[in-house]
């Protein structure tokens, strides 16, 4: 038998809490308190004869969405100390209070992180928790009601800022492409094109791929919206399946109005036992993975991530297996360019047979802001200690497919004697030069168009003929250039761009 050294790492337990606005019972919780019942779950979820909560020595915390930017609203308040507001509702008082970066990607990471920690010393036990109460804000401003959650805590606190500074390259937001909505959908369009699919054809793509999560999200009790859809319900443009911003449907992104936290604790196999955790309850960090990606505008190819790929790569080969090997997959799925993603490059079937998704995916289960993967690891580990011998996956995506990392998992002892598990991986792809002020002529790689209240945003990503990146927009009043774009099918036709006083590119198409 393999000896585990005791400062291998092992989650010991997880833990998950919701609410809904409908539901009996509703507290209308505050994140902090979200958060804090998480946490309380996770640590019963050890199943530990000893003080679990006076072991806890760090605490990570995942940003809430109002907290994720420097200037987002936070209507009623907030903690200057997160991941000790989070602590102090289960008693813990940990050494070190860590407040981790934006993006979907920060649980993993933070993962792979904390288990390093361990494995060589630096910790023994430590959290990871993370929440949202978007929609009690929501429905408590409808109702005009107010709440203060304010709460200033003493303590340490590692604040890692947003993180957030190649996000939206500043012709992007100046040709009137501001959210990352849009930004997907120029990802998405261009791999659209790279298959020859109309945009009704790939419409019926995407939602063949997540129909069945919402299957899988209606038998989740934790879910956000618990309702099977069908692939024509989700497919079919209507006022309440709207375009968000081509070719996205509404009921086919991510769901931001949710009321969910998750945490995630781990431990020393020291630590663990000492604890009296019963061994059934840990699962092993097999390995874990984080890329960054450049910006939007300077990938070689719009259609996909290579960083994010490598990630997963990186992953299997750390770990010794094929994805043959892998029994449960969840795949980041804010949007389905990310899933594409992945499945492309590796072979995997839209309804291959083991499910891309264990908690129903950020469409139908939730996923607002950073903290969706924490409970795909949750739901991973409880797959995981009934099914012994098999692995889990869990791919995370932040930013618009600018960071990505990766678990993988499994009841399977795996010993981290040099922490060898825990690797970066290297970015050398070769990055393209952008133009920001564009006159003249080019051609248009990708695109897509925003509806609004007050006007309809048409924009192109173009390239010049030396290969050098430009971004444009149809003028406001230009219907036909609009039209045009409407279609779907603008790629390659050479356009006109001359620049305007206020930062913007206007184009026409020339042919």
């Amino acid at each position: 038998m393999t000896v585990i050294p005791d400062t291998t790492p092992v989650i010991i337990g997880v833990g998950q809490f919701a609410e809904r606005p409908d539901d009996a019972g509703y507290q209308a919780l505050s994140p902090m308190d979200l958060g804090g019942k998480a946490l309380a779950a996770a640590i019963a979820d050890c199943g530990a004869e000893g003080d679990v909560v006076g072991a806890i020595d760090t605490i990570a915390a995942i940003r809430q969405f109002e907290i994720s930017t420097p200037r987002a609203p936070v209507p009623f308040g907030k903690s200057n100390n997160p991941p000790r507001s989070y602590g102090a509702r289960v008693g813990a008082n940990p050494e070190r209070a860590i407040l981790e970066i934006v993006g979907g990607q920060g649980n993993q990471k933070m993962v792979g992180e904390l288990a390093t920690d361990i494995a060589e010393g630096r910790s023994q036990v430590a959290a990871i928790v993370g929440s949202e109460a978007i929609s009690t804000v929501l429905t408590l401003m409808a109702k005009g009601e107010q709440r203060d959650w304010s709460e200033e805590v003493d303590g340490q606190l590692e604040d890692r800022g947003f993180g957030i500074g190649n996000l939206f390259e500043r012709m992007l937001r100046y040709n009137g492409l501001r959210t990352v909505i849009p930004l997907y959908a120029l990802f998405e369009n261009r791999r659209r094109a790279d298959l020859g699919r109309s945009l009704d054809e790939y419409r019926l793509d995407i939602a063949k791929l997540f129909a069945p999560f919402s299957d899988v999200a209606a038998k989740n009790p934790y879910a956000a919206s618990p309702v099977a859809r069908s692939v024509e319900e989700l497919a079919t443009v209507t006022k309440r399946n709207r375009i968000l911003a081509e070719p996205y449907a509404r009921m086919t992104v991510a769901r931001d109005q949710v009321n969910q936290a998750a945490a995630i604790l781990i431990a020393s196999v020291g630590k663990a036992r000492e604890l009296g955790i019963p061994e059934e309850k840990w699962i092993y960090i097999h390995a874990a993975t984080q890329a960054a990606e450049t910006t939007v505008l300077s990938r070689p190819d719009l259609g996909k991530s290579t960083t994010a790929i490598k990630s997963v790569s990186l992953a299997l080969e750390i770990t010794g297996i094929a994805m043959d090997d892998i029994s449960y997959f969840d795949l980041y799925s804010c949007f389905a360019i990310p899933l594409f993603n992945i499945i492309d490059a590796f072979g995997i079937a839209p309804d291959d047979p083991r499910g891309l998704t264990l908690t129903g995916g950020l469409p139908f289960f939730g996923g607002a802001g950073n903290n969706y993967s924490a409970h795909a690891i949750a739901e991973a580990v409880m797959r995981l200690r009934a099914d012994r011998n098999s692995y889990a996956l869990v791919n995370a995506n932040g930013g618009v497919m600018h960071k990505n990392a990766v678990g993988i998992y499994s009841a399977r002892p795996a010993a981290w004697p040099d922490a060898e598990r825990y690797a970066d991986v290297d970015r050398d792809q070769d990055e393209v030069d952008t133009i920001e002020e564009m006159v003249g002529e080019g051609v248009v790689e990708t695109f897509t168009v925003v509806p609004g209240k007050t006007e309809t945003v048409g924009a192109v990503v173009g390239q010049v003929e030396s290969g050098e990146r430009f971004v444009a927009r149809a003028a406001p009043d230009d219907a036909e250039t609009l039209a045009v774009l409407q279609e779907g099918e603008p790629f390659g036709r050479r356009i006109l761009v001359r620049g305007e006083d206020d930062n913007r590119n206007i184009f026409t198409f020339a042919d």
